[in-house]
């Protein structure tokens, strides 16, 4: 695990530390690649993280939300203590049998979901998946297959197209 001290800047509204060159490389190296995204664990200030290295404008940021440091926005060029290593463990999401059965009893959400970047379908199956009632997960099933047909927004998202 590599030390280091970072400012925290912000893009928009996402606060961030650059990570030292050197860092990166020992990264890159237990990653085996150099391109984004790559997940890293750590500490902030002490306190233990998991967090994906992402490389934007050129840059590799490590983002630093509101799980990670709170009131992260309001930090805006402070310094902070960090770890960060590679981390290898499996952070797949398994999607809700209720999601699954509702995407397989509507072909045109299927294949519209199948079309979404990878990002926004791990988006969606985590929101499902960490839903704690029966009831909510199918309120949010319903949403979700609402969404894929163009009907309403969804996890913030406006209506597809």
């Amino acid at each position: 695990m590599d030390e280091f001290n970072g400012e925290i800047q912000i893009i928009g509204i996402n606060p961030f530390v650059f990570v030292p060159n050197h860092i990166l490389e020992n990264i890159f190296e237990q990653a085996g690649k150099a391109k984004s995204p790559i997940p890293v664990c750590g500490t902030i200030n002490g306190k233990p993280y998991q967090q994906t290295l992402m490389r934007y404008q050129g840059e590799w940021r490590l983002y630093i939300n509101t799980l990670m440091l709170e009131k992260s926005p309001k930090k805006v060029g402070e310094t902070i203590s960090l770890t960060v290593a590679f981390d290898p463990a499996d952070r797949s999401v398994k999607p809700h049998p209720k999601f699954l059965h509702a995407l397989k009893n509507n072909p045109a959400a299927k294949l519209k979901f199948e079309d979404l970047i990878p990002s926004l379908q791990k988006e969606i199956i985590r929101y499902i998946s960490s839903l704690k009632t029966e009831k909510s997960v199918d309120a949010n099933v319903k949403r979700a297959i609402d969404f894929l047909l163009g009907r309403s927004s969804f996890v913030g998202r406006e209506k597809l197209l």
